[in-house]
Formats: C-alpha cells, structure tokens, sequence
C-alpha cells in the first residue's frame, strides 16, 4: 500500500538535502502476544505516533517498512504522507527491514535516520535535532544516546548506505556504528525516554509516563 509521500510547502527541505525517515515497523512482537503497533497510546496507535514524529521533523520522504499484520498496520497510518514498503522476509530479522528500507531511499537524499516504531517517546524536536547536527557537520554518522545506553533513532549519511549491502546478518546497523563510532556525532537525551515495547507490562507503564513526555 502506497502513500503520497508530499509535504507541505513549510516543512519541503532544501532541494538535494532531504533527509529520509526509515521506519522500520515489520516485527512480530513475539513477547508482546499481540501488535505492539496498535495499541492506543495518547489517543492514537503507536506506529501513528512515531510515524507523525518523523514527518513533523520534516523527514523526506518516510518510508514504513512492513511485515508482520502489515494490512492492520497500514490501516493505522491511513492519511498520513507516508510511503508502504513491505518486507517479506520480516520473519528473518530486522536486518531485512533496514537494509529494505535504505534501499528505497530516494537518490537526492543526502541521508537517512532509520527510527524503530515500538520507540513511541522519541519525539520530532529528536529527529529535527539529529538532521541539524547532521547539517552542522562533517559527520557520516549521527547517534543517540540515554543516558550510557546507544539507541536508535540513528541517522546514517549516504556515503554508508553500501555498508546495508550483503549477507552480514543481524544487526547490520550496529556494525556500521561500531565500525564509525569515531567519526560519529552523539545527541544526548535524558534515560528516561528509552523506552519501547516488549512486555505487556510496558504498556501500562508507558501510558502512566506518556503524558509527562516532551512532545
């Protein structure tokens, strides 16, 4: 299922610098029991949520990599100018997903920030903020931290994208940090807002956090 991926005019990036979203949203949630993506979080699914962050920063264009449900999950991003990718091999691994995901990359993008969807506390001044450390710099890599922790969302320039290519297995995104981590930009956020969801416990835990989270 495919969606404009149009912007309006206030949040078009300049010509040739557009930074792309890479949302990667193909998992099974096998410790959940259920679609994590589709719960109800501040009044709309958290695959809606993180999708809207990443289009509020402006990120250009945003491409959804799907999976597992990807009918219901589609459904949960009706109207939004997101772009469809669907991943047939979600089952072997988010490392299908994100090397899908950089590859359908349009090629007048200067970069990509690949961000998970089960991270419904990552906001758009986040993103807004890496692709401006990003512009600032000569970096090829831009990476979060929380608090002594590396995660996502992860922002990688193009001249890494052939480093997704072949057969590395899983975690092809943390080889590329680790290999770079020296020529690496760091934004720092609070611990707290590492955050995702794996355990039914989490839900609830999240929803009694949500409403103190920056939007």
């Amino acid at each position: 299922m495919q969606y404009s991926s149009a912007y309006p005019d206030h949040m078009a990036p300049e010509s040739g610098r557009r930074i792309a979203g890479v949302l990667l949203a193909a998992g099974t949630a096998t410790r959940m029991g259920a679609n994590k993506l589709l719960f109800d979080l501040g009044g709309e699914p958290v695959v809606r949520r993180v999708a809207r962050q990443a289009i509020e920063a402006g990120l250009s264009p945003v491409l959804a990599v799907l999976g597992f449900e990807a009918s219901r999950v589609a459904a949960a991003l009706e109207g939004l100018p997101v772009e469809a990718v669907f991943n047939a091999h979600y089952a072997t691994g988010m490392n299908a997903s994100v090397q899908l995901g950089i590859a359908r990359v349009p090629a007048d993008c200067a970069a990509a920030v690949v961000v998970l969807a089960d991270m419904p506390l990552v906001t758009s001044n986040m993103l807004t903020a890496m692709v401006e450390r990003y512009r600032a710099g000569d970096e090829p890599l831009v990476i979060s931290t929380y608090g002594d922790v590396q995660a996502p969302p992860t922002l990688y320039s193009r001249a890494l994208f052939p480093q997704f290519v072949g057969p590395e297995g899983e975690g092809c995104g943390r080889r590329i940090v680790r290999e770079h981590r020296d020529r690496a930009a760091v934004v720092r956020w609070p611990a707290q807002l590492l955050a995702d969801l794996d355990r039914p416990e989490d839900v609830e835990l999240l929803r009694g956090r949500f409403l103190g989270a920056p939007s």
